[in-house]
């Protein structure tokens, strides 16, 4: 049995999960201090690992706003002139140290559907002088790269918003060049979700 027949997609409706999702993350990235059923901010960020250092680097703004699930750099730093992707790059917290890590001969696509999040990630990069950042709107799933052309992908507590998780994966198959890596962080449940569970939308977005 291949991974197309073990894994079935939520029958949610995709347009309708993905205007939630924008509305939620676009009160993170406007009303980061709101409140939220989920971690954010600096404190998450030190709960996952990541350096104060690193953290102190970062614009405050690009800071306040982070709501990842894990480090994706804890499976290995990102080398020297390096393309790398990163999906879902919300507010741009990995994506700068990405920047960082692959200094002005890398370059960093960072993807996301949300604008204001976009937006946050494009003024960080600017306000830190970062000239090899390229922000784009796009989905998971449709991603706007070119064939073969990442050395890495990274990705944050994002796919396991993504009711199709096979497309997702063919996506980041596709745009890796044949000897690239993917060093994702994210949710992973061990037990069977039932169907009914994962076709409720309101169990994905609350």
């Amino acid at each position: 049995m291949d991974m197309t027949q073990q894994v079935l997609a939520a029958k949610v409706d995709r347009d309708r999960l993905r205007d939630q999702i924008q509305t939620k993350y676009a009160d993170v990235a406007l009303e980061p201090d709101k409140g939220f059923h989920f971690h954010t901010g600096r404190p998450l960020a030190a709960m996952l690992g990541y350096d104060d250092a690193e953290m102190d680097w970062l614009p405050p703004s690009t800071v306040e706003s982070f709501a990842g699930t894990g480090n994706p750099f804890s499976l290995g730093r990102l080398a020297g002139g390096e393309v790398v992707l990163d999906i879902g790059c919300g507010a741009g917290f990995d994506t700068l140290l990405a920047a960082r890590q692959v200094g002005p001969r890398g370059r960093v696509i960072a993807v996301d559907m949300t604008e204001p999040m976009l937006d946050k990630t494009r003024a960080g990069a600017a306000a830190l002088g970062l000239g090899n950042v390229d922000a784009r709107h796009g989905f998971a799933e449709e991603l706007p790269v070119e064939s073969e052309s990442v050395d890495v992908v990274i990705s944050n507590g994002v796919i396991n918003l993504c009711p199709d998780k096979v497309a997702v994966m063919r996506e980041v198959f596709r745009v890796l060049r044949p000897d690239g890596r993917f060093q994702i962080a994210d949710i992973v449940v061990h037990k069977e979700v039932p169907q009914e569970a994962k076709d409720d939308i309101d169990l994905w977005s609350g």
